[in-house]
């Protein structure tokens, strides 16, 4: 078991660092995140489990025998800018899947749905992490410190993963269900608003250093950074629909090889810059890409040759997250890892009663309103997003982080049995 050192910043490591990393060490950790990746998800996917839980357990793996540099070690820099570019490329296929016109007829049902599983597991996180503070389970060094934690760990619990759960409700031909049409729709919509969470939370970690030690947000500053958000949101759509068909028309007509492709990355490429630049997560920019060429007639083109592409990237974000997971963390014969177990217990709880909650927003249907709660469990994608935010901005500790990518793993792992349990005939 390796040692874990508390960081200070990806960035921190000089250039001289990273040139010591081989060509022969890259290429052997690149073939190893790819093969044992690839075997343990492909034994999560034959036992019915989501792909993404095998990437994250093979990251677990990776870490613990030393395969890949983790977080501050020589060489992590270069897995890091994959991972990157693996996660812009999956909020990119996100936005490529989702149709701005089948959120709007998705109906009221799934709006209730939505807000009531992004707002009560806020609330049940954010206070916990007050509670748990209060009675030492959790340690900070100033009130702007707990403030930022308690939010990032709050906006973790607000995900759910639409991937995992219309897999599952394929799996079980229930697609047409009232039920499914309502988990989706809800799903889709929370990834939306996570997005714009995301975008707002990043933006309060960046205005106090990461450290909450020149603690001074105010509501005008999160309606500021709230505004921010939604205004690239809909300039990017509104700007972008003016021209967008009319350039992959051109892109498409090109005779280059891989043009569509390629035209499609750098578009999203653009757009995280421009995010970016806007002081948002880049993943805001490439969600808004997706979300513009789906409205193009090369819709269906990109999606199936950014596959490929998509295969070889995504994973490596997965097993990037999971490599940084501290496994000693959970020694229960240590001492200080008490309040890590504690940590992880508590949020995982907190995780199912503010999803399963959401399914009273179906009241007024003759559903099954406990099937709706379970189908919101999965935070999968997202909820990994925020952790590996949180760590690298500096808000999480190793140990903070490894408790709630574990909250997420467990979160994703337990639905699809549930779901199975209560959504058969």
């Amino acid at each position: 078991m390796r040692k874990f050192s508390r960081l200070k910043g990806l960035f921190n490591m000089s250039i001289e660092d990273s040139s010591t990393y081989t060509l022969g060490s890259f290429f052997i950790a690149l073939a190893s995140i790819f093969i044992v990746g690839k075997i343990v998800s492909s034994l999560f996917v034959k036992y019915k489990q989501p792909e993404v839980l095998g990437e994250l357990i093979a990251g677990v793996l990776l870490g613990i025998v030393g395969l890949i540099p983790l977080y501050g070690e020589v060489g992590y820099h270069f897995f890091h800018l994959l991972a990157e570019v693996g996660v812009a490329i999956l909020l990119f296929e996100i936005g490529l899947e989702t149709d701005l016109n089948d959120l709007i007829k998705v109906g009221l049902p799934s709006l209730i749905v939505a807000a009531i599983g992004v707002i009560a597991p806020f609330f049940l996180g954010y206070y916990t992490i007050y509670v748990l503070a209060d009675l030492n389970f959790i340690k900070f060094s100033s009130e702007g410190s707990l403030f930022l934690l308690a939010l990032t760990v709050a906006a973790t619990l607000t995900a759910t993963s639409v991937g995992i759960t219309a897999r599952v409700l394929s799996e079980l031909k229930k697609l047409n269900q009232t039920e499914s049409k309502i988990i989706l729709g809800a799903a889709v919509i929370d990834d939306v608003l996570g997005l714009i969470i995301l975008a707002v939370v990043s933006g309060i970690i960046a205005s106090t250093g990461g450290t909450g030690s020149d603690f001074s947000i105010s509501i005008s500053s999160i309606i500021l950074i709230s505004a921010k958000a939604f205004g690239f949101l809909i300039l990017a759509i509104i700007i972008g629909n003016l021209f967008t068909k009319r350039l992959f028309i051109f892109v498409h007509g090109l005779k280059a090889r891989g043009s569509l492709l390629l035209g499609a990355l750098a578009y999203t490429f653009i757009f995280a810059y421009l995010a970016k630049l806007a002081g948002l997560a880049p993943i805001i920019g490439a969600f808004a890409a997706g979300l513009l060429l789906a409205k193009t007639h090369q819709k269906d083109l990109i999606e199936d040759r950014l596959k490929p592409v998509a295969d070889v990237f995504i994973p490596i974000f997965f097993i990037m997250v999971g490599s940084a997971v501290d496994v000693s963390s959970f020694n229960p014969f240590i001492k200080e890892n008490i309040a890590v177990i504690i940590l992880a217990v508590v949020l995982f709880i907190v995780a199912i009663i503010g999803k399963l909650v959401s399914g009273l927003g179906a009241y007024n249907l003759n559903v099954n309103k406990l099937v709706i709660g379970i189908g919101m469990i999965p935070r999968g994608e997202v909820g990994l997003i925020f952790a590996s935010m949180g760590l690298l901005s500096g808000v999480l500790s190793k140990s903070e982080y490894s408790a709630v990518t574990i909250m997420v793993m467990l979160t994703t792992f337990i639905a699809p049995p549930l779901l199975y349990k209560f959504f058969r005939d």
